[in-house]
């Protein structure tokens, strides 16, 4: 690959950049734990072989007179013991430095991502690699399974924590090349191509091994209806006014985490029960558990969550840029059956038609005929900054929760026998929660810009009155906290 090699920032990916605050740097969080204290020259040496794997982590952020781009360059990443509080800010304007940081403690063996380089699906590839090149090393094997093949993972938008999607090959089959390069926007031409063409993608999309998503979102920042409404696409306002979080900020604007921990069969039989999904589920439970610690919510009756849906698995990709879209879901109360069941039900019925192919591919061509618009594409950087953000704050208006569900990881031999919880989360601009699952246990964490926890409380005591048992650990954020010392 060419050093110095750019590829510019697709408009919906620029939002990370004009949306991120101090409380909410959008950078998310993998961990994996294993069954040993982590050797950190081990783990040096396996980042140095996954790293070289993925051009696209070589990339460091530039700033431009029209767009953002992201450029490659010749830093190495250096493992570290983690020193800073879970998601600490990665990117810096005034410095050239890597967009992921990879730490350990104890047993984890922890990833952290800018969100504007990748997404959680991503990353989970990248983890993934980092994991078997370890584990490989520490318990090295003559017989090895060809590499660079990859288990199904779980899309989170399917029946269940279970659902597999189709197991992602890199292109061409060379295990010992790169497989996740730093390509220009092969994605927008790929889309109107096979728009034009009216066909299903075909393995011609696998060769686009970069290609950069033109309708993503984060957890917290506008869906794709709000990135919409310039174009005139039709978007429908809540009927009353959201339900929004209120809390103590933490002191230092620290993410305050609460990692809960439960045998996964146990959640999703409660979700088949209702025959909704594992995630349409969990946001019941979730709004459920927010009205009861709010104490009724007031006069906003509404709950609303963001949730992200994986686009590869209607789209076919291998790139590890953001390559996802968000649904919006409601429920408001008092206007029908508001019990869990009732409530997940409804949300399943919402989410599965705007999470199908045809409405998803919809959104893509009126967002790509909206950012092919002469005179955004013409507007100073700045100017498109201050627009995604106001943009960014009408949507988290119209916004209660954001939840996402990255299902069922299995990870290839030696990683999968030395492996137990892997969990995920990111920084937030208001409740939220994301899952994971692995080795039979769903890891569930909690992220909030609050100090109060009331809402995980009647979280966890909802899903153990109903047989589920729960396990918590919280971070410490508060100054009383850490002044109690390390846990």
């Amino acid at each position: 690959m060419t050093r110095r090699t750019w590829v510019r920032l697709d408009n919906a990916s620029n939002i990370f950049l004009a949306a991120r605050t101090d409380a909410d740097p959008k950078v998310f969080r993998l961990s994996a734990e294993t069954d040993h204290d982590v050797d950190p020259h081990l783990l040096q040496a396996a980042l140095d072989t996954t790293f070289d794997r993925y051009p696209l982590y070589h990339a460091v952020l530039r700033r431009g007179v029209f767009w953002y781009y992201l450029q490659d360059s010749d830093l190495r990443p250096v493992v570290t013991a983690e020193d800073q509080y879970t998601c600490a800010p990665l990117y810096q304007s005034d410095r050239r430095n890597l967009l992921f940081r990879v730490v350990h403690h104890r047993r984890r063996i922890i990833l952290e991502v800018f969100h504007a380089l990748s997404d959680g699906t991503g990353a989970l590839w990248f983890l993934t690699d980092l994991l078997t090149a370890y584990h490989r090393l520490r318990y090295p094997d003559p017989v090895r399974p060809a590499a660079g093949a990859r288990e199904p993972l779980g899309s989170g938008t399917g029946p269940g924590l279970a659902d597999p999607v189709a197991p992602v090959v890199p292109p061409g089959g060379d295990a010992s090349a790169p497989t996740h390069a730093l390509s220009g926007d092969s994605f927008r031409h790929y889309f109107l191509r096979r728009r034009r063409q009216g066909s299903t993608a075909t393995g011609s999309a696998f060769r686009r091994e970069a290609a950069p998503a033109t309708l993503t979102a984060a957890a917290g920042t506008p869906s794709s209806g709000a990135a919409l409404r310039g174009t005139g696409a039709r978007h429908s306002r809540p009927r009353t006014k959201v339900y929004r979080a209120a809390g103590t900020r933490t002191p230092d604007n620290r993410t305050r985490a609460v990692e809960l921990t439960m045998p996964a069969q146990g959640v999703l039989a409660l979700a088949r029960a209702e025959g909704v999904s594992l995630t349409m589920y969990l946001i019941a439970v979730f709004f459920e558990s927010l009205r009861r610690s709010s104490g009724g919510l007031g006069a906003a009756r509404t709950l609303a969550a963001s949730v992200p849906v994986n686009l590869r698995q209607f789209f076919p990709s291998t790139s590890a840029r953001n390559f996802f879209a968000t649904v919006r879901v409601d429920h408001t109360y008092g206007e029908g059956p508001d019990d869990v069941g009732s409530v997940s039900r409804q949300l399943d019925g919402q989410f599965r038609p705007k999470a199908s192919p045809e409405a998803l591919e919809r959104k893509l061509r009126r967002f790509i005929r909206f950012e092919r618009t002469p005179v955004l594409r013409i507007l100073p950087r700045p100017l498109k900054d201050l627009i995604l953000k106001l943009v960014n704050g009408g949507t988290n208006r119209g916004l209660s929760v954001a939840v996402s569900n990255l299902g069922r990881v299995s990870l290839p031999d030696p990683a999968a026998s030395h492996v137990g919880r892997i969990l995920f989360h990111v920084t937030a601009v208001r409740p939220q929660f994301c899952a994971i699952s692995h080795a039979g246990l769903l890891t569930i964490t909690f992220t909030s810009p609050f100090t109060e926890t009331a809402h995980v409380r009647d979280f966890a005591r909802m899903l153990t009155a109903r047989g589920v048992d729960v396990t918590v650990a919280a971070a410490r954020v508060t100054e009383d906290e850490l002044a109690e010392g390390e846990p």
